[in-house]
């Protein structure tokens, strides 16, 4: 008896109001317990315990398909090779879904770090993976990745992850087909773009409207939702400014409440969809249930 060895293609489908949203995963990312600045080894265990999590940490990497009235939008583009075997499934999703990388108008990026912006372009010719899209993303974003002095102050794996991949990724763009965007600004019809700082310079969320309805699809605003959700005041070793980053999630994610938003988000367990609720001082992701019709 042979039995399979792969699941499904990661694919999933939903309607928000005249927008079709696909949920694209490009697999996973093991983590250690050090990503975290305030806890211990013990802390992150308990409360992943709490959710029958692996403990230390597996971050889902997603990214989302958009096809309405903007077009075909693709949110964020993976990590392609830069994160090994669990990681990079995109463009295979992208295929599974149906989806050329040629039909794509507008990858529009949260931020630049290479589980968001690493499948652009093919590091060893330069060619960039999706030739007809334009790549739109916060202009702080590209004004300190593309900073010389800034770079000069980094260490030499941030220098090589984050720096050099961002400009190997992203240059080939800049030329011709990137366009820099600000917080607040519609970058497409029903699209605006809500600046969230902190995790990078420029890191931002993109807010959906249709129908009369909101959707916000959330970048790094959680990377670990069991515990970034349930205490936002939580920040990651990686942020560029952990506590403007705390302050910003604490605040987004009380509107996003409030305002009874539905959240797609980069590392919320695939396919990453789901609502707010309130719990205790935080909060915790209401996954939205699996459904076969696509509505």
């Amino acid at each position: 008896m042979s039995l399979p060895d792969t699941q499904i293609p990661g694919v999933y489908h939903r309607r928000f109001g005249d927008i079709l949203v696909t949920a694209l995963s490009d697999g996973y990312v093991e983590m250690g317990y050090d990503i975290f600045r305030e806890f211990s080894r013990e802390d992150v265990d308990r409360m992943m315990a709490r959710d029958h999590r692996i403990s230390p940490p597996r971050i889902s990497v997603n990214c989302f398909l958009l096809r309405g009235t903007a077009g075909t939008v693709l949110i964020d583009c993976g990590s392609q090779d830069k994160f090994g075997p669990t990681a990079g499934k995109l463009f295979a999703n992208l295929a599974a879904a149906g989806v050329a990388p040629s039909e794509i108008g507008h990858v529009l990026l949260t931020h630049c770090h290479p589980d968001h912006s690493c499948g652009l372009t093919d590091a060893a010719s330069g060619r960039r993976l999706f030739p007809n899209a334009t790549v739109v993303v916060n202009r702080k974003e590209i004004a300190h990745w593309f900073s010389d002095e800034a770079m000069a102050r980094a260490n030499a794996r941030q220098r090589e992850r984050y720096f050099g991949w961002a400009r190997e990724q992203v240059g080939p763009y800049r030329a011709e087909h990137l366009r820099l965007a600000d917080d607040g600004d519609e970058v497409l019809p029903g699209i605006t773009l809500v600046e969230c700082a902190g995790h990078t310079p420029g890191h931002s969320t993109y807010l959906l409207r249709s129908q009369g309805r909101q959707m916000i699809v959330w970048g790094d605003l959680a990377h670990v939702p069991e515990i970034q959700v349930a205490r936002p005041e939580v920040s990651m070793s990686f942020d560029y400014d952990p506590d403007t980053a705390a302050a910003n999630r604490i605040a987004l994610l009380r509107r996003i409440h409030d305002e009874d938003m539905l959240v797609a988000g980069m590392h919320i367990h695939f396919p990453g969809l789901g609502y707010l609720v309130r719990e205790g001082t935080g909060y915790r992701v209401a996954t939205e249930q699996w459904q076969f019709e696509i509505r």
